[in-house]
């Protein structure tokens, strides 16, 4: 395997750099006008994050958990947050690799499904979230009424 999957904070410089791409390429997509229709995940919130590192260590797929209160989905539920992939590693199975250790991290939480929000003109990650398992639903929390969003959920108890 050409890349290694790490936990590790969500403020670290990896991290941030990773999710400073992803911003860069929304802003391409979606205009610079904020993405972020709910509270911005941070540090506070977002107890998991990994990051894969190809085999020469740079930072190249990253990812987070953040749950959300049980009453939202009726059961221990957390959302996929700045679930990201460098250009060149996409399609190398490093972005599979991080999503099924965010799912098994989930599972360590204690929570019963995964949940996530992507964006209309991003038919990639809509396509890579499907062929895992992944099945559209309603827009949810701070997405609702959103003409941009795209939401997702996967049961981890199947």
């Amino acid at each position: 395997m050409p890349w290694i999957v790490t936990r590790t904070s969500f403020d670290h410089p990896d991290a941030a750099m990773l999710r400073a791409a992803q911003r860069r390429e929304l802003d391409a997509r979606y205009g610079s006008d904020d993405h972020e229709p709910g509270t911005p995940p941070s540090s506070s919130d977002v107890p998991v994050f990994l990051v894969a590192r190809d085999d020469t260590g740079v930072a190249i797929v990253c990812g987070g958990l953040r749950p959300l209160p049980d009453e939202l989905f009726g059961e221990p539920t957390a959302e996929i947050k700045r679930m990201y992939a460098a250009p060149a590693a996409r399609g190398t199975g490093a972005a599979v690799a991080v999503l099924r250790s965010l799912e098994a991290a989930a599972v360590e939480l204690g929570i019963r499904r995964v949940v996530l929000e992507t964006g209309t003109l991003q038919p990639d990650a809509m396509r890579f979230y499907a062929r895992e398992g992944y099945e559209p639903i309603p827009l949810f929390g701070a997405y609702a009424g959103s003409d941009n969003s795209v939401c997702f959920a996967r049961r981890l108890d199947d």
